[in-house]
């Protein structure tokens, strides 16, 4: 079992419109809402894929209900932390010409007792767990060191910490030594405070997030594949994707293929590299189920793990 805490979860919102038109009124030819927040999206490519999940999130009003059922319906189990404020709404504008506008709400803000409530349901329930995976930003209200509160109150326990977070947060958390952390190539430049050009420029930015802490590091590099870099060295890996949809929670379902084959090693890279490109080739923010992981254009033969990584080859998209 794999149990995802996800500090500041939303309801995400896409309308479907001809074209962004500003000052007008506009009817949108279609819309959805879907769970939302990086934790989040972890249980919901696990739960996809079959794998028992329980998602630990604070819950507030009419949106933390809603989200609540939401995720009931996918088949994941749900450890609700009641808090006063409401649970955010996003809003996804998308165009024909696969323009996305975002507008992300703020969230709650979490009281002192909200912050530790949380903290107490993840300690609660993560027995038995494989793996707990603390993914996406902080609300108002947690100082950045909460994750590495988390990481140390797991650690006592005996569990294993993937997380997933970027800025004050991921630089305080490491001290805490994660068992593994996944920036993508913006964070990872964040992280190391210069800019990435190359893939070897990417691995000397793991290796040093390991100096300071992180015990593995699996970074996304978008369509140039991922990196683990652990003790036993850098691996590389991708897979031909052959037309984007939607990267939105590819991420997210890279890390949770990756948990779910183990979290260590070439083989868990492997699996992060087929889920990654198998949510791209799906549209909004559907995770992959089994099937969707070797469709005709990607077969399982084609996802490419090596230790052999190319340092000179430069990123597609430099990381500033």
């Amino acid at each position: 079992m794999i149990l995802t805490v996800t500090p500041n979860p939303s309801l995400d919102r896409t309308y479907e419109i001809p074209a962004l038109d500003r000052g007008a009124v506009l009817r949108a030819t279609a819309d959805r809402i879907d769970p939302g927040g990086k934790g989040v999206n972890v249980s919901r490519a696990l739960a996809a894929a079959r794998h028992r999940t329980l998602a630990v999130l604070p819950l507030g009003g009419p949106a933390g209900a809603a989200l609540a059922g939401l995720l009931a319906a996918e088949g994941i189990e749900v450890a609700g932390v009641p808090v006063a404020g409401q649970t955010r709404t996003n809003i996804a504008v998308a165009e024909p010409d696969g323009t996305l506008t975002k507008i992300n709400a703020t969230g709650p803000e979490l009281t002192a007792d909200e912050s530790e409530a949380l903290l107490a349901t993840v300690g609660e329930r993560s027995a038995g767990a494989d793996w707990i995976a603390c993914c996406g930003s902080l609300p108002r209200g947690l100082a950045p060191e909460w994750y590495a509160e988390l990481v140390a109150r797991a650690h006592r326990a005996g569990a294993r910490i993937a997380l997933d977070t970027s800025g004050p947060s991921l630089t305080a958390a490491l001290r805490e030594r994660p068992d593994v952390v996944k920036p993508n190539a913006e964070e990872l430049a964040q992280a190391v405070g210069r800019p990435l050009a190359t893939l070897g420029d990417a691995v000397e930015a793991a290796e040093e997030l390991r100096a300071r802490g992180a015990r593995a590091v699996l970074a996304s590099l978008g369509a140039d594949g991922q990196l683990l870099v652990d003790a036993a060295g850098a691996h590389f890996g991708s897979a031909p994707v052959a037309a984007v949809r939607s990267n939105v929670g590819a991420g997210d379902a890279s890390l949770a293929g990756f948990l779910a084959a183990g979290g260590t090693g070439p083989a868990a890279l492997a699996a992060a590299v087929a889920h990654g490109a198998a949510a791209v080739q799906l549209p909004g923010s559907l995770m992959p189920a089994p099937a969707d992981l070797a469709p005709a254009d990607l077969a399982p033969a084609e996802v490419t793990v090596t230790d052999e990584v190319p340092l000179d080859r430069e990123l597609t998209e430099p990381a500033p």
